[in-house]
């Protein structure tokens, strides 16, 4: 742990808190606003797992206590006044009290599509199983269950072997999206993260060398 600046040069309100939002290390989505006083941010820097100040209740919470959506804290950042700051954390579930994985859903106005991102179409897919949609691909494939998962895992590979082998990339390119929306389908039913999946690239040389996983035979 290192500590940069002295959180005493902070500028907390007449009440001792500063807002703190929260975003996500990865995908740099806003989770959430909350308050901090004095001691729960020191709690968070000890502790890499952010805390916060109830203004309803008086009192401490840790994110997580009860849920087990713990947000380890990567880095804490102040604007240049001082009185507010910005804690990048990755998350181990959904930062919003009704499940959601941001407390910001509620569109209000927008100019233009929003950009696209793996997390995203991840999260949209993990709301297709927790809230079954009519006439949703996705809630159909959850709801069938895993042998139909992988039966159609089984045939986006098939497939993408065969655009491989036509000419030109367009099909190819077609398919292998085709598998990596099956894929990320798997992974949801199998309570695995994208974050799962790059802590175990991370930790190999999986560019350079053929990784065997001994521990799997």
């Amino acid at each position: 742990m290192v500590l940069y600046n002295n959180i005493k040069e902070l500028k907390f309100d007449s009440n001792g808190l500063i807002p703190a939002v929260i975003q996500d290390y990865y995908t740099k989505e806003v989770l959430t606003v909350a308050y901090m006083n004095s001691e729960s941010l020191k709690i968070t820097i000890n502790e890499g797992k952010t805390c916060f100040y109830s203004r309803s209740r008086n009192e401490l919470w840790r994110k997580g206590e009860t849920s087990g959506n713990y947000q380890h804290v990567v880095s804490i950042k102040s604007d240049c006044d001082n009185d507010s700051l910005v804690v990048e954390v990755i998350k181990d579930g959904p930062a919003c009290h009704t499940g959601a994985e941001s407390c910001f859903n509620n569109l209000i106005f927008k100019t233009r599509e929003e950009n696209f991102s793996i997390q995203k179409l991840y999260d949209l897919i993990k709301e297709r199983k927790t809230n079954n949609t009519e006439n949703s691909y996705t809630s159909y494939l959850f709801e069938k269950g895993l042998d139909k998962i992988l039966k159609k895992i089984g045939e986006e590979c098939t497939e993408v072997i065969i655009g491989a082998k036509n000419m030109g990339n367009e099909e190819l390119v077609y398919e292998l999206a085709d598998l990596v929306y099956h894929s990320m389908v798997l992974m949801i039913e199998k309570d695995i993260t994208l974050t799962d999946i790059k802590e175990e690239l991370k930790k190999r040389q999986v560019v350079d060398k053929k990784v065997k996983q001994e521990k799997m035979k």
